[in-house]
């Protein structure tokens, strides 16, 4: 049934403007939109300009009438693509970009001008409200999701089944997966297939195979982008630490209690909060690498990763007391903005104090990658990108709290 009132609004459209009459104008202005269409799919089934954009764009004068896509707009043809983006947690990263604290504290020309966080988290589905504000702002980007990665205007299949589609966002700071993958046995193998030097049979994994099998656009993970999860695990110690996390990051209060910012993490999706829910992600993953591996095999190398995250929070929640210490004897003063005497580690840059911000560059670039390089089979980046120094972070900040408290004596 969706078919036909596609045919139809093609046909509505067609009355009114006609691809030529775009094509004949912006062969002129804009020749390499033109040429990247007439490549693709698209114009191969005769979906012209005006099915995305709208019939009310005619002349030069007018092109504020140009309409922009939104992830509703694939969705007239690519339904089933578009219901699963929308349980997956591409489709919040707008909203994840938002609950950071950080966020509201840095320019807009960085978020909405997409030349920081929005450059990437501009996947995510917006309101229409977000859409108008930034519009009102001047920004005249970002209100798509799919292009993405099936870059407009040939919106190629083949290219958003590369690795290197998802390289311009997971890379660097805070999650370095494409250096991780890409330097990893299963990159460089694949990477090799890409250039010939290994046969197009060759048993090679991209980030698709393991994170969009068959093509499903929810793209979920068992441990979610922070590695913590509820309940607890059974491991007191481990459960402990985690629990210190929880803290730093807002979700509990001193006394283990949830906070309100746990419905926030469940919206951003963020973290898996039923071990229902982390155990069907695993199930999930456990099938994708038995295609290649025995199924013991797979299950004892994703436990040696479970181990790195638990192994690094170790770490982690050490360096966190030590902060929280000098705030509960009055070493280091609290901001007011954080509501109990634990560091806020979704400030980022913006903690005032150089051992709030080594603690942050400790939880958000060297812990993820102590546990992403385990998961994306990668040992250097666990060990010396990531375990080492996170040791070398909880160092400085030990000595820096034994400082402070000498120089208040």
């Amino acid at each position: 049934m969706k078919s036909i009132y596609v045919v139809i609004l093609l046909f509505l459209f067609a009355l009114v403007v006609t691809g030529q009459d775009c094509i004949e104008c912006h062969y002129e202005v804009t020749p390499k939109v033109v040429s990247d269409w007439q490549i693709s799919k698209h114009s191969e089934n005769d979906i012209d300009c005006s099915v995305c954009h709208g019939s009310e764009h005619t002349t030069m004068e007018d092109y504020a009438k140009a309409k922009l896509p939104t992830y509703e707009t694939c969705d007239m043809c690519h339904s089933t693509q578009s219901e699963q983006y929308q349980k997956g947690k591409h489709a919040l990263a707008w909203a994840a970009m938002n609950a950071m604290p950080t966020t509201h504290m840095q320019p807009m020309g960085l978020i909405e001008g997409q030349k920081g966080c929005g450059g990437c988290h501009k996947i995510g589905i917006k309101s229409e409200d977000e859409i108008q504000k930034m519009k009102a702002g001047g920004s005249t980007f970002g209100h798509a999701s799919c292009d993405a990665c099936h870059t407009r205007h040939t919106f190629s299949i083949e290219e958003a089944r590369q690795p290197q589609a998802c390289q311009t966002c997971h890379q660097g700071f805070d999650h370095a997966q494409w250096e991780m993958y890409s330097t990893s046995k299963h990159g460089v193998r694949y990477l090799l297939k890409q250039n010939g030097t290994l046969p197009e049979n060759t048993a090679a994994p991209t980030c698709q195979t393991c994170h969009m099998p068959e093509g499903n656009h929810e793209v979920r993970t068992a441990w979610g982008f922070l590695a913590v999860k509820l309940p607890l695990p059974e491991d007191e110690q481990w459960a402990s630490d985690q629990a210190t996390i929880l803290k730093a990051l807002g979700a509990l209060d001193p006394q283990g209690n949830p906070t309100e910012l746990v419905e926030t993490i469940k919206a951003a999706d963020v973290a898996r909060l039923t071990a229902e829910d982390w155990q069907r992600e695993r199930d999930k993953m456990i099938g994708i690498c038995g295609d290649c591996h025995s199924e013991n095999f797979v299950k004892e190398e994703l436990l040696k990763a479970d181990n790195m995250i638990r192994e690094a929070d170790r770490l982690m929640a050490e360096a966190i007391n030590v902060v929280a210490g000098l705030y509960t004897d009055g070493i280091l003063e609290k901001p007011e903005s954080y509501p109990y005497n634990y560091p806020m580690l979704l400030t980022f840059h913006d903690a005032p104090t150089v051992i709030e911000q080594d603690l942050f560059v400790m939880f958000l670039k060297h812990r993820m990658r102590t546990f992403q390089g385990a998961f994306h089979a990668n040992p250097d980046y666990s060990l010396w990108y990531g375990w080492n120094e996170m040791v070398r972070d909880l160092t400085k900040i030990k000595e820096a709290a034994e400082s402070m408290r000498m120089a208040k004596r």
